[in-house]
């Protein structure tokens, strides 16, 4: 004898988004932030000066940086490593040896130094530039605070 089925045990779909996937890549995601977070936030402090000055261009390549802290100590910043200089020789170098990896694209080069810094290491840091093979340099600034 066979029973016969009733309605109430008929089975319905469900209409239910499963969120586990979205889950692990956001948690994936995550740790990829937490690991690269401390590469990118790298960098030399500098107060720098105010001034009223444009922008640069937002097509243009990202620049090179050479920046002097306070203490007179070199450093250049290219993409978002910062490599200390131990002279104003060897930051010549590593500029010139960075604008020739791409000659025909001159990646622009702007000099960031301190607000406190001597006025005569700013303009040896131009200077050495100037002699390594770097076209024009641009000064970077604060903008004026009201």
């Amino acid at each position: 004898m066979q029973m016969a089925r009733t309605r109430h045990t008929k089975s319905r779909a469900k209409a239910e988004i499963n969120v586990v996937p979205y889950i692990d890549v956001m948690l994936v995601l995550l740790v990829i932030f937490i690991a690269t977070a401390p590469v990118v936030m790298q960098g030399v402090t500098v107060d720098l000066p105010q001034a009223k000055a444009e922008t640069m261009n937002q097509d243009e390549m990202t620049p090179i940086i050479a920046t002097v802290d306070k203490a007179g100590q070199f450093y250049v910043t290219i993409d978002t490593s910062t490599v200390k200089m131990g002279s104003l020789d060897e930051l010549t170098n590593y500029v010139a040896g960075e604008l020739q990896k791409d000659p025909v694209h001159q990646r622009p080069v702007v000099v960031q130094g301190d607000a406190q810094v001597a006025y005569d290491n700013v303009i040896q840091l131009m200077n050495a530039l100037k002699n390594g093979g770097v076209k024009s340099v641009g000064l970077v600034t604060e903008p004026i605070s009201n």
